[in-house]
């Protein structure tokens, strides 16, 4: 079985910058959205592809993509046996639960379990 890619989030210094430019260069929306007691920057990427931006402390920006997977659980732990790393352990969110994992040569993915299919 194969494990699509579901979300797209940019992690970036200057959320106000960094949604300008995409909104105004491809046409994508951006909207607040409230998420449980905190809000979150949704991002309209197209069609059917939803994203979010994340104002966070990094240096440089980049894009983590959502793969969705049945058990997180199971899907962490395996990726440990393939030798990667887990940046952030498995945590219950509003909508389901999510994890943060690193390839052996680096590249970050998060894993999500959503809690309705």
């Amino acid at each position: 079985m194969t494990h699509p890619v579901v979300h797209l989030e940019l992690h970036t210094g200057n959320l106000s910058r960094a949604c300008a430019f995409y909104t105004q260069l491809f046409g994508w929306r951006a909207e607040r959205v409230a998420v449980g007691e905190s809000s979150y920057l949704a991002l309209g990427l197209g069609r059917e592809f939803e994203g979010g931006v994340v104002e966070s402390d990094t240096e440089r920006s980049l894009w983590l993509p959502y793969v969705e997977v049945d058990d997180i659980e199971r899907a962490t732990a395996q990726a440990r046996e393939l030798g990667g790393g887990v940046a952030l352990e498995p945590r219950e969110g509003p909508a389901g639960w999510r994890a943060v994992i690193a390839a052996p040569a680096g590249a970050g993915v998060a894993l999500w379990q959503p809690k309705s299919r």
